[in-house]
């Protein structure tokens, strides 16, 4: 199973914003549902957003409104635009599939203080 390769965190003021990119291969590339996770420590990973494969996407109710999911089909990638970011928005965020997949990648940290 090949991991994905998630990319574009990094150390961001409260109100900043970031694009984090996904690169899926393997099984992922077949599936109809992809999302973004997060993993704050001493919490378990939780869903962010989803995006079908036609496009439809949902959020979970604390990034509503700043966080947007989208993907490029032809690249095999996914990405996450988050906007005014909240010190409670840092965690390291993964992408896998919805239901995710045993393989999870690196993820990439964000952290959202001043």
């Amino acid at each position: 199973q090949v991991q994905p390769v998630e990319s574009g965190g990094g150390l961001v003021q409260p109100g900043g914003s970031l694009r984090l990119s996904c690169a899926a291969s393997g099984s992922m590339l077949s599936m109809k549902v992809m999302g973004w996770y997060r993993q704050a420590p001493g919490n378990k990973r939780e869903l962010v957003a989803a995006i079908v494969r036609g496009g439809s996407t949902t959020y979970t109710d604390s990034v509503k409104g700043r966080f947007t999911i989208s993907r490029d089909n032809a690249k095999n990638t996914v990405y996450l635009q988050m906007n005014s970011l909240k010190p409670e928005d840092t965690a390291v965020y993964y992408c896998n599939g919805f239901p995710p997949l045993d393989s999870w990648g690196q993820g990439t940290q964000v952290t959202v203080s001043s």
